[in-house]
Formats: C-alpha cells, structure tokens, sequence
C-alpha cells in the first residue's frame, strides 16, 4: 500500500469540491446557521447598547459619590452592577453562540470534502450554540427585568445586595 501524495490528496480535493451542485447543496445548508448569526448580530448591538449605557451612568454615579455629591440615585449602584453583570454575562453567551455557528458552518462545508463523517459533532455544535443562544436571552431578560422595575424596587434590591455582601464579608 503506498501512501497518498500531495498532489494525490490535492487532485482528491479538486475532483471533490469541482461538483457546483455539491457546493449549492452546501450553501443552501449553512443558511440557517447564517441567518441566526444575523439574529445574533442584532440582539448583540442591542445589549451592547445597554451595556454601554449602564456603564456610563455607573461611572456617573461613582464620580458623584467621590466627589461628596451623595444623592438617591446613588442607591442604586448596586441593582445598576447587577444590571451590568447581566448584560456582559448575555453579550458574552450570545459571542460564544455566534463563534459556535460559525463553527458549524465551517465544519458543514468541509464534511462535505472529507471521508469521515461528521454529522454528530455538527449537531452537537448546533445543539450547543442554541443552548448558549437560550442563556443569553434569559440574561438579558433578567436584565430588561432589572431596568423596567421601579424605583423603590431598584433601592430595595439594592438595600438587598448591601446586605447579602455584607454577610459575605463576615
């Protein structure tokens, strides 16, 4: 048995991938995965949107309360870095979900170039990426939540969280 030569594997890859009806099947395949990337686009500027915007105002806030300006909007420091964690907790599932379909996509063009059949490990990478998908959205659920609630729910959270690293320290 001799073993193949490069220009054999190369002429292999060729004669594989010369088929336009194999490579129409191929894109025709990773437009789903594509199409929720794009999702995913969307609702990732959207939360960067928010997180931008949570940082800003509890950087605000923090020069306030260095500065002596110590006001009630203060208080709520605490529910606004939970808010925050949210946020970068669901932008960073959303870009794992996001690099996963990416790998998907990947893997579906070239399992159709190799011998090995690769089939489970795409429907474990696609199964993956919605479950990264799901978490993110329930992160900024959580977020959304914190941000529609009212004011006196705002400080009693925050009065809350005080308490609850309070008792951690101790």
């Amino acid at each position: 048995m001799t073993e193949p030569t490069l220009s054999g594997i190369a002429t292999d890859l060729l004669t594989r991938t010369a088929s336009t009806a194999r490579v129409q099947g191929i894109v025709q395949l990773s437009l789903a995965p594509v199409f929720l990337l794009a999702a995913i686009g969307a609702i990732l500027n959207v939360m960067n949107a928010r997180l931008i915007w949570i940082v800003d105002r509890v950087e605000r806030l923090e020069r306030r309360e260095e500065g002596g300006h110590v006001s009630r909007e203060v208080d709520e420091l605490p529910a606004l870095h939970r808010r925050q964690h949210y946020a970068q907790v669901a932008i960073n599932l959303a870009t794992a979900a996001a690099l996963t379909i990416c790998v998907v996509v990947a893997l579906l063009f070239i399992s159709a170039f190799i011998r090995p059949a690769i089939g489970t490990v795409v429907a474990i990478l696609w199964i993956s990426s919605m479950a990264l998908v799901f978490g993110s959205l329930f992160y900024f659920l959580r977020e959304t939540q914190l941000a529609t609630s009212t004011i006196r729910e705002r400080r009693k959270l925050a009065e809350k969280i005080r308490e609850q690293e309070a008792s951690a320290e101790d």
